[in-house]
C-alpha cells in the first residue's frame, strides 16, 4: 500500500486505486491511497503553514536537497525506469531516458537557487534607490499527465521548490508510482515538512479542492483541452496564477529536397516512439509531391520493421498503449479515418497478447495515406500511434497547412533548404520548431511551451520557469 504524503506524514487515503501496468493486465504494480477532498484541505493547509519558513531558507539549503533528490534519482535510473516501464508502458530504454531527464532537472534547478539575482537600479529622483527582487508565489498546486509519469513532475516540482514555493502534487489516477517514488525521494533528501504534499486521487474530488482553495495562490496544469478550461475558470474567478500545457497537433512538413532517410527516421520517432502518447508527438505529414510516394512507402517499409511487445522486453520499440479507453480511443480514430475515405498504409490493428503471451492494450502503429486537411484524424489529436499523410505542391501550402490548426506546440521540417529552414522557423505558429529532428524530444535547459490552444501562460523549463514560480517585487528606498 503506497500511502498520501501531508505535512511530513504517509497516511491512508478515504480508499485505494489499482495501478494496472498495461503489457500484462494480470500484474499489479501497486495499490495506493486516493485522497479525498477533506484530505486535499488538509494537504493545502500544511503547505500554507510550511511555506512560510521555506521562502526564508538559505539557496544553501534548497540547493542541497534538490541535488541530493537528483543524485538519487541518477543512482536508482535502472529500478525507476522498471517501474516507470512498467506502469505507463513506456519501452524501458525510453522510461530510463525519462528517469535520467528527471535527474538532470533537479540538478539543474539546484544551480538555479544559487543563480537568483534582481536589479538594483537608480531611481529618477535624486537619492532614491531602486531594487527589482523575485519572490515566491505561495503555494503551488501541480496537477501532472500519465504520459511522462516522472519527467513532468520533476519540471514543475523542482524550480517550484527552487524558488522558495510549498507544493500540493496531484499526479494522474493511472500512474501514480513514480510520483509517489519522487515524493519518497524528496522526503529522505531532507525537505521540511509540509513543504512537499502528494495527494493521489480523482481531479473531479482533489484536483478540484486545488482550483478553488484560496489558499493556493497558483496552479500548473498538464492535460487536455477541455480540463484545462475549466482550470482557467477557476483561477481567473479567483484570481489565482495558472499555467497550462494543452494539446497538439503537430505537423512535421517533408520537402521534395529532404535527406528521405532523415524525413522518414524523423517521422517514425515523432508519431510513433512512445506509442504516439506525446503531446509534442507528430501525428500530420505534409508532404510536397515528388517525394510524397516514395516518402509513403519508406514509412510503410519501417513501419513493417517495428516491435510492438511488453515495454520491458528487450527489442520493443513500441510499447502498448496506456489503458483500455486509450486503446478504445485510438481505434475510433482509425475507424473514422477509413470512413473518411483516408487509405490505411500500414497498420491499425490490435494486438491481444505480448510475445509472452500476457494480455495487454497494444496497437500496430497506423499510417494513412490520401488524406486531406480537413479530415477529422488531421483536425482532431488522437494521443496513439496513428499519423497521416497529406500531399501538397509547394513548400508555401506545406506552410499554410501546417499552421492551419488551433494547436501551436511543435512542428517540425525536413529540408536541406536553409532558405526554407530559416524561413520555416520564423514563420511556424508553433512553440518549438524543429529542423530535421523529430517533433518530440526537448532539451531539459532551455524553455518548453506552445502557441494558441496547446498553452496558457509563462513557459516551463529552463531560466524562464523563474516566470511562473516567482513574483516580481520592486521597492524603493530614500537614501
Amino acid at each position: 500500500m503506497y500511502k498520501n504524503l501531508i505535512g511530513g506524514e504517509w497516511v491512508h487515503g478515504t480508499r485505494t486505486s489499482r495501478n494496472i501496468n498495461p503489457s500484462d493486465t494480470g500484474d499489479l504494480v501497486g495499490e495506493f491511497a486516493q485522497a479525498d477532498a477533506s484530505q486535499a484541505r488538509q494537504a493545502i493547509e500544511a503547505a500554507s503553514v510550511a511555506q512560510k519558513s521555506w521562502a526564508q531558507s538559505t539557496p544553501q539549503q534548497r540547493f542541497d536537497i534538490l541535488d541530493m533528490a537528483g543524485t538519487e534519482i541518477l543512482a536508482r535510473k535502472l529500478e525507476l525506469g522498471d517501474l516507470l516501464a512498467r506502469e505507463e508502458g513506456k519501452t524501458l530504454p525510453e522510461a530510463i531516458g525519462e528517469v535520467t531527464r528527471a535527474a538532470h532537472i533537479f540538478k539543474f534547478f539546484a544551480g538555479e537557487t544559487l543563480r537568483t539575482s534582481g536589479d538594483l537600479v537608480p531611481s529618477v529622483r535624486l537619492g532614491v534607490n531602486v531594487e527589482v527582487t523575485r519572490e515566491p508565489v505561495g503555494v503551488v498546486g501541480l496537477i501532472t499527465p500519465w504520459n511522462f509519469p516522472i519527467a513532468i513532475p520533476a519540471w514543475k516540482l523542482a524550480p517550484a521548490l527552487a524558488f522558495g514555493n510549498a507544493v500540493v502534487l496531484k499526479p494522474a489516477e493511472l500512474v501514480p508510482g513514480s510520483a509517489w517514488a519522487l515524493a519518497d525521494i524528496l522526503q529522505r533528501a531532507g525537505l521540511p515538512p509540509g513543504v512537499l504534499n502528494l495527494v493521489m486521487g480523482r481531479g473531479s474530488e482533489v484536483g478540484q479542492v486545488l482550483l478553488e482553495d484560496e489558499r493556493v495562490n497558483a496552479i500548473s496544469f498538464t492535460g487536455s483541452v477541455d480540463t484545462g478550461r475549466r482550470v482557467a475558470r477557476a483561477c481567473v474567478e479567483r484570481m489565482a496564477k495558472f499555467q497550462l500545457e494543452m494539446g497538439g497537433k503537430n505537423p512535421m512538413v517533408v520537402l521534395d529536397d529532404a535527406d528521405l532517410d532523415v524525413a522518414v527516421g524523423a517521422a517514425i520517432n515523432s508519431a510513433f516512439f512512445s506509442t504516439g502518447q506525446r503531446c509534442t508527438a507528430s501525428s500530420r505529414f505534409i508532404v510536397t509531391e515528388r517525394i510524397h510516394d516514395r516518402f509513403v512507402s519508406a514509412m510503410a517499409d519501417r513501419m513493417s520493421g517495428l516491435k510492438v511487445d511488453d515495454a520491458r522486453t528487450s527489442g520493443t520499440d513500441i510499447g502498448p498503449v496506456v489503458d483500455e479507453r486509450q486503446l478504445s480511443q485510438d481505434q475510433a480514430y482509425i475507424n473514422i479515418g477509413k470512413a473518411e475515405g483516408a487509405r490505411l498504409v500500414a497498420g491499425g490493428e490490435t494486438i491481444a497478447t505480448s510475445s509472452h503471451g500476457k494480455p495487454g492494450f497494444y496497437l500496430q502503429p497506423t499510417l494513412f495515406a490520401d488524406t486531406t486537411a480537413s479530415m477529422r484524424i488531421n483536425r482532431e489529436e488522437i494521443f496513439g500511434p496513428v499519423a497521416s499523410v497529406v500531399k501538397v505542391r509547394s513548400y508555401e501550402e506545406a506552410l499554410a497547412m501546417a499552421n492551419d490548426t488551433e494547436f501551436g506546440l511543435s512542428a517540425g521540417i525536413a529540408t536541406t533548404s536553409l532558405k526554407h529552414a530559416t524561413h520555416f522557423k520564423r514563420n511556424s505558429q508553433a512553440g518549438m520548431v524543429m529542423v530535421n529532428l523529430p517533433t518530440a524530444g526537448v532539451d531539459y535547459h532551455v524553455p518548453f511551451g506552445g502557441r494558441k490552444g496547446s498553452s496558457y501562460g509563462p513557459r516551463e523549463q529552463g531560466r524562464y520557469a523563474s516566470e511562473f514560480y516567482t513574483t516580481v517585487k520592486t521597492a524603493y528606498t530614500q537614501a
